[in-house]
């Protein structure tokens, strides 16, 4: 059985926990603080820290791991990306007082401070942007107190909106990174077998990333059916292009009616119904998708 390492609390928790369950990988856990739980009949689910994930999965305490790319970064272990899972999107920037008059990295006057809970990327960033006259002073948290405590001059955190950076009396001067949760492995376990074939634990993963990678890939789309007159395919192909082309099936006694079925992104159903409407189409249904698979 594979252990899968999960984040323990936070959005990407309940983020990783709903696309798993929407894969058939329910976590059946023995209490809400429970370590270790089964996740589905396949793998068991490790729930930890998610800064901690990158050095679970890197000394094989865990098989693989969903955490933030920030935190894969600032790890600098060796990992295996098996797939990008999309949410928990954020980046990672460097950010200077209001009232400043910086605008650029290169701009940071030599011998400022950079308070950072991030320092081995924030070092990484610097030192290839030729700054290695800054200081990097590490944190534990909350790092855009540092300049009103007179810490730092700079700091780079983690920006979703920029809200509480405006609040703080901060702004956006550079991104460092854009993250996003990541599903990872390391580079033994992807390792071949003496036969020069893929692992069992290999195998297993890929089957996780296509039971994964179908969820995300049906989130946002819908399944149109509708029956619509035969003279009016040619029309329908432009209005119901599908994933490669509208399926056509004929109906029994329809006459001259015949069923078309299609992938449409949710975000155009309500036009694609009003297109489809006015080209004769009857008894049309939109649903959701739970998997697609390429």
């Amino acid at each position: 059985m594979l252990r899968i390492a999960l984040p323990n609390k936070g959005r990407l928790a309940d983020q990783s926990r709903d696309l798993f369950a929407e894969a058939g990988l329910n976590v059946l856990a023995n209490g809400e603080r429970a370590l270790v739980a089964s996740l589905g009949d396949v793998f068991e689910a490790l729930f930890v820290r998610a800064q901690d994930i990158p050095e679970f999965v890197a000394d094989g305490a865990a098989d693989a791991g969903v955490t933030g790319l920030d935190l894969i970064a600032e790890s600098s272990r060796e990992l295996v990306e098996l797939t990008d899972l999309g949410f928990g999107q954020c980046r990672l920037a460097v950010a200077v007082r209001e009232d400043a008059s910086v605008c650029s990295v290169a701009e940071i006057p030599g011998g400022a401070r950079v308070a950072t809970v991030f320092p081995a990327v924030t070092s990484r960033f610097f030192a290839e942007r030729l700054r290695a006259d800054l200081e990097i002073v590490p944190m534990s948290g909350a790092a855009e107190v540092a300049p009103h405590l007179g810490i730092a001059e700079v700091i780079v955190d983690l920006v979703s909106t920029g809200s509480t950076l405006r609040v703080n009396g901060l702004r956006e001067v550079e991104t460092i990174l854009t993250s996003t949760a990541r599903l990872v492995t390391s580079p033994a376990v992807m390792a071949p077998n003496g036969n020069g074939e893929a692992g069992e634990k290999a195998r297993a993963l890929d089957d996780l990333v296509a039971a994964l990678t179908s969820v995300l890939r049906a989130r946002g789309q819908r399944y149109v059916m509708a029956n619509v007159p035969r003279s009016k395919l040619e029309a329908i192909k432009t209005v119901l292009p599908g994933l490669n082309g509208p399926t056509v099936v004929d109906i029994l006694n329809g006459g001259d009616q015949v069923a078309v079925h299609a992938v449409v992104p949710a975000s155009a159903i309500y036009r694609k119904i009003a297109e489809l409407k006015a080209l004769g189409a009857q008894g049309i249904l939109v649903t959701r998708i739970e998997r697609l698979m390429p």
